[in-house]
């Protein structure tokens, strides 16, 4: 499944800012999880890829919302389910930056600096089909857009 199959929502929703999607609007791509997938099968399923391509375009509540049962589907203690969980808790201060909410960003980008280091130490360099070394970018430029935004008074 390309970014070109995916059907993008017509607004990212920003808490106080946007309006809310309908209720069960994503259950058909979270329905994509079930509970005969292994982590290699997670990695390939309609709600990752959608995650993923909603993260990169922006829709970081949308991305929370499909990624979460994939998050539940991988094993408990895994390097996946941490991995999982670190792009949740991205997307979740990446949508923090959107509500003008630095700090609570940086709280966020601590969690994930943690599930980050978790998922190193297992030593594996490729989880979910992507290197961690990319989340940890993505992290980086998160808490550097959040630092400038403290040091500016917000």
């Amino acid at each position: 499944m390309g970014r070109a199959s995916i059907r993008f929502p017509g607004h990212a929703y920003i808490p106080g800012q946007t309006k809310r999607h309908p209720e069960g609007c994503f259950d058909v791509i979270r329905a994509s999880v079930t509970a005969d997938l292994g982590p290699s099968d997670l990695a390939q399923s309609q709600a990752w890829k959608t995650g993923l391509a909603f993260f990169d375009a922006g829709y970081f509540w949308e991305a929370h919302e499909v990624l979460e049962p994939v998050w539940l589907q991988a094993p408990p203690n895994s390097t996946e389910r941490l991995f999982i969980q670190a792009l949740i808790q991205l997307s979740n201060a990446r949508l923090k930056l959107c509500m003008d909410r630095p700090k609570a960003t940086l709280r966020l980008c601590a969690t994930v600096d943690t599930l980050l280091l978790d998922c190193e130490i297992s030593g594996r360099d490729d989880v979910m089909g992507m290197l961690p070394s990319i989340l940890r970018e993505w992290l980086h430029d998160t808490r550097q857009i959040a630092n400038l935004a403290v040091q500016a008074g917000n």
